[in-house]
């Protein structure tokens, strides 16, 4: 199947750098085609600690550049996506014996003035005595810094991102892998399999974008038929979510005696976010998972600090991913850099550029690169769009969350008040598209349990690519968290009965034809 179009620019991964590379590209014009082999986001951009942050850390590191434009991010997305990404405030208690409260204050000093910060508040010193924040922790620790940063939704990220480029025309597929790539007349000819069915397609692009994350070196050496590539340093970074451990709205930065940090992070509303780990991984990435010792390591560095000590059976979820770090010889995992690297091959009249690193606060400049690159080979289109542009569902300011509720309430009158928040938190103004016409709770359909109906699972599978249980409940919704196994294992048969009523109806003969299956 040769004849298909021939796209300006096919991107193999659908992580956030995929993701938002074929939205900057599909807004600039060009003709874009996205081939994720799992479900979006479902790597590396959904097990991050959910922060849009500069990197107070990466200063000890030399990394101003990365710093700086990472900063200047925060708000700059904060305004694009206001239902996933709000400011948060960072408390950062002084612990004697580590990092000089001088050095910490010069660090923030940098913080607050290099990265353009108009929107969010300045860094201010707090007595721990008296300040709320220091209530849940030991009495030794006097003094605190508090700074900011914001949260992020991470997963919902990357799908806001895939939504935005196929409404500018990119052709997003799920559950296909990338087997094969040849170059014949200056044009790719990619192989791809449809995981779900077996079947494969061949598509056409003038230029290729390796965006595949940890899998960035098995893409050079397998599918793209390279030699064998060590340009990435896989690194583990693992999270704990335990029952809330504190009800200040804050969040808190940890130092550690290993000279490594922590956060401890309000997540979900009812639980305690504490991460991450950093250590060197040679396993398989689609396997990674989190270890005894590092559950153990999460639970002494937290507990150092809380008064009530967090132990391994507080845990109620964790999560695992490995970071894609170029390799740049740093001694320690945690000193390689974030940055990211771009290396581009021409070859044979066609090119490919591939991505290494990266941080998903600078996701958005890191397209930006990427399309530098493809202007100067396929061709200028267009002009840098997605600073000012919102993102599906964050067409509001970033100071009207709470109204965008009310106003959500006022037209569905029926709706609780956490389940409204629930559905502007994750979808925005795009929430009147998934309940429709309801008029009362019976229209959404039958509910799986905290206040997860079928009219969204619908919506998830129409219009998000979402297929199974895990897609729903522990990447677009989090629902996963308070759902019990039998809730859960009902939403996951619920999808997959409805992903195959979708496969039969696009196979099923039609005039002029056989329909085909796509994402759903």
């Amino acid at each position: 199947m040769g004849d298909g179009p021939i796209h300006d620019l096919f991107v193999i991964g659908g992580g956030i750098n995929g993701c938002g590379i074929a939205r900057d590209a599909a807004g600039r014009g060009y003709s874009v085609m996205l081939a994720e082999m799992n479900d979006l986001g479902s790597g590396t951009s959904s097990a991050s600690t959910k922060l849009i942050h500069g990197g107070l850390r990466y200063l000890e590191y030399y990394e101003f550049r990365l710093v700086r434009e990472a900063l200047m991010e925060r708000e700059v997305l904060w305004k694009s996506a206001p239902h996933i990404i709000w400011p948060m405030r960072f408390v950062l208690p002084l612990h004697k014996g580590l990092r000089p409260s001088w050095l910490i204050r010069l660090g923030l000093f940098l913080y607050d003035h290099i990265g353009g910060r108009k929107l969010l508040p300045p860094t201010r010193t707090l007595d721990m005595r008296s300040d709320p924040a220091g209530k849940p922790l030991k009495a030794a620790y006097r003094r605190a810094f508090e700074y900011s940063d914001c949260w992020v939704n991470d997963a919902r990220l990357v799908v806001l991102n895939a939504l935005s480029a196929t409404e500018k025309g990119a052709d997003i597929r799920t559950r296909t892998k990338v087997v094969g790539a040849r170059v014949e007349e200056g044009i790719w000819r990619l192989s791809l399999r449809d995981l779900e069915t077996g079947t494969i397609e061949e598509a056409r692009a003038r230029l290729v974008v390796n965006a595949a994350g940890p899998w960035v070196d098995e893409v050079i050496a397998g599918a793209l038929g390279r030699n064998a590539a060590h340009n990435v340093r896989l690194v583990k970074g693992s999270h704990i979510v335990i029952r809330k451990k504190f009800d200040d709205p804050r969040a808190y930065f940890f130092q550690n005696a290993d000279g490594r940090i922590i956060f401890s992070i309000p997540y979900e509303e009812d639980f305690t976010l504490i991460g991450t780990t950093d250590q060197d991984f040679d396993g398989d990435p689609a396997a990674v998972e989190i270890s005894g010792e590092e559950i153990s390591y999460l639970c002494a560095a937290a507990s150092e600090y809380f008064v009530e000590p967090v132990r391994p059976e507080d845990v109620v979820w964790s999560f695992s991913g490995v970071r894609p770090l170029f390799d740049d010889g740093a001694s320690k995992a945690q000193e390689a850099t974030r940055d990211y690297v771009l290396k581009v091959e021409d070859a044979a009249g066609a090119s490919v550029i591939h991505v290494f690193g990266g941080k998903i606060t600078t996701f958005r400049r890191l397209a930006e690169a990427v399309l530098g690159e493809i202007g100067k080979r396929v061709g200028g289109r267009g002009s840098p769009w997605t600073a000012e542009a919102p993102l599906p569902g964050g067409g509001f300011g970033p100071h009207a969350f709470d109204a965008t509720v009310e106003a959500l309430r006022r037209d569905y009158p029926f709706l609780e008040g956490t389940l409204a928040r629930r559905l502007i938190r994750l979808y925005g103004t795009q929430a009147r598209a998934l309940l429709g016409e309801a008029a009362s709770a019976k229209d959404l359909g039958q509910c799986f349990g905290a206040d997860l109906y079928e009219a969204e699972l619908r919506y998830l599978a129409a219009h998000e690519w979402a297929r199974s249980g895990d897609d729903v409940l522990w990447r677009r919704t989090k629902r996963g968290l308070r759902l019990t196994k039998e809730e859960a294992r009902a939403v996951d048969v619920f999808m997959r009965e409805l992903r195959l009523r979708e496969v039969a109806r696009a196979e099923a003969p039609t005039e002029g034809g056989r329909g085909r299956a796509g994402a759903a």
